[in-house]
């Protein structure tokens, strides 16, 4: 059987997020049992990718170095008890810029699918937001949802009839460990 393929947005799912940007390595700091989730995700036999947006480099919030100190915290972090993953996609750009990339759109997800040589069909897209769902809907990827982040505040939307009807169907989870137990032992939707 051919390795399977899972896509994870960062903030929030990875790691703590804040409304002031992940801005320093200092700040970057791992949700509990995300690191846990990622190795065993791999271990299980699924190649890990992220996408992710990252407009506080457009902003001038932080470097391009610091944020790739923050990435190669995390393939560290991922590496030693064995994980690994495979790529790191994200998105520099505001979202006044009109990228292909922000999320929404799927610059990321094609860009991991062309890095992979993968089909995104039914590939779970972990996130927290109505962007990860959207982007993930947009690629026929199958969004699944944390309520770590921004979760608890995408699930509150649901009152909102723009945004309600896209969580429809979409299996939610506590956190990103939650999710990789459900995925490994095939409880999700796929």
């Amino acid at each position: 059987m051919p390795d399977r393929l899972v896509i994870l947005d960062r903030d929030g799912v990875i790691n703590q997020d804040s409304d002031a940007y992940i801005k320093s390595l200092d700040e970057w700091k791992p949700i509990q049992g995300s690191i846990d989730a990622i190795v065993r995700l791999s271990q299980a036999g699924y190649r890990v990718a992220i996408a992710s947006n990252q407009s506080g480099l457009a902003r001038g919030l932080f470097s391009l170095a610091a944020l790739n100190a923050m990435h190669q915290r995390l393939w560290q972090l991922v590496a030693t008890p064995g994980g690994r993953i495979e790529v790191i996609a994200f998105c520099p750009h505001g979202p006044d810029d009109g990228c292909r990339c922000r999320k929404p759109r799927t610059g990321l997800l094609e860009e991991i699918a062309y890095r992979l040589g993968a089909d995104l069909a039914d590939v779970p897209f972990i996130g927290d937001s109505i962007s990860d769902i959207r982007a993930a809907r947009a690629v026929g990827a199958a969004p699944w949802l944390v309520r770590s982040g921004k979760g608890e505040r995408t699930l509150a939307s649901i009152g909102d009839p723009r945004a309600g009807s896209e969580l429809l169907g979409v299996p939610v989870y506590l956190d990103l460990d939650a999710a990789a137990t459900a995925l490994i032992n095939n409880q999700g939707r796929l």
